[in-house]
């Protein structure tokens, strides 16, 4: 009965040791997931912000339908995409798209003057701000979790449980030019 009790133990411990590994990956996955349905939101935000933009514009500028037309497209775009490499492309082409009504700004001095329009300029920067920051607070818990999922002894859990490196919040190639809010 004696013999037993080393083994007893070991066990426990191992048992102490899964579970608590366990939550840890649980919180770290959650914390992820957290992160990321605020790059989703802030990024909504933008694109919801986009329409009263262009509002504003078609007033000034009726024949700049290319402009809105890409606009529309790139609010799409964010709207469908699912993954951070989908959103970073859908990113890429609102940049895009939020430049081209800077220039279509730039050729109407009385839309650049309008209030409304400087609003919601205003408010456009603030969430270009806001993006970065929670892509960056996204990309800090994906590191922080995938360093877990690699580690000695946790990648062993990691793998039993089925935790896999989750993915980071990259630019699209040629998106690594933040837009210009000019008024």
């Amino acid at each position: 009965m004696k013999k037993w009790i080393p083994v007893a133990v070991i066990l426990v411990l191992i048992a102490v040791l899964f579970g608590s590994t366990y939550n840890k990956f649980q919180v770290m996955d959650e914390n992820v997931d957290q992160a990321w349905a605020q790059v989703e939101n802030t990024m909504q935000r933008r694109a919801d912000l986009i329409p009263n933009l262009v509002e504003t514009v078609k007033g000034y500028a009726k024949h700049e339908e290319d402009v809105f037309t890409k606009v529309t497209e790139a609010r799409s775009a964010v709207q469908r995409a699912e993954t951070p490499k989908e959103y970073a492309a859908a990113d890429a082409q609102m940049n895009e798209a939020i430049r081209n009504i800077n220039v279509v700004a730039e050729a109407y001095p009385e839309l650049k003057a309008n209030e409304g329009f400087q609003n919601l300029q205003a408010e456009l920067a603030g969430t270009e701000n806001r993006i970065a920051v929670e892509r960056k607070r996204y990309n800090e818990s994906v590191g922080d979790y995938n360093r877990a999922v690699k580690r000695f002894p946790t990648n062993l859990v990691a793998g039993i449980l089925g935790f896999h490196e989750r993915e980071y919040f990259q630019l699209a190639a040629g998106a690594d030019q933040v837009p210009q809010v000019k008024f």
